[in-house]
């Protein structure tokens, strides 16, 4: 027995209307963009009301629009590019180290400047030249 003709053509409808809305999702996603129901829909050219339909398009809207909305600034930021949360730590672990180096590096040339500037007073002190003689 033949498949039904419109069913077959239905299937592929469905499909080509799953594939836009997939590469909608993927290009918003990595220009960065805001990813919402309304903007997929709009990119893909299909109903906005469909995209609910589909539960695991759906739920990949919300996740992605779930981790931009609680972040701020980090929406213009793709989700394959923001940083996790090791990294972030390790980034900060980096940079308290180097701080406590430039602290103590900082506090090394205050003594040697100090010890520099007493020792120039004393030299003039000790020539009269010192700005008492």
């Amino acid at each position: 027995m033949r498949p039904d003709p419109l069913s077959e053509a239905a299937a592929r409808r469905h499909e080509l209307t799953r594939a836009k809305a997939v590469q909608a999702l993927r290009e918003l996603d990595r220009a960065g963009t805001p990813v919402t129901f309304a903007g997929v829909a709009r990119s893909a050219g299909i109903s906005r009301s469909w995209l609910y339909t589909q539960p695991d398009i759906s739920g990949q809207i919300r996740r992605l629009r779930e981790k931009t909305d609680g972040a701020g600034s980090a929406a213009a930021i793709p989700a394959g590019q923001r940083a996790t949360g090791a990294s972030l730590r390790a980034r900060l672990t980096g940079a308290l180290d180097r701080n406590k180096q430039l602290a103590e590096e900082n506090a090394r040339l205050r003594r040697q400047l100090a010890r520099a500037l007493g020792d120039q007073r004393s030299a003039r002190t000790r020539s009269g030249n010192g700005p008492e003689g």
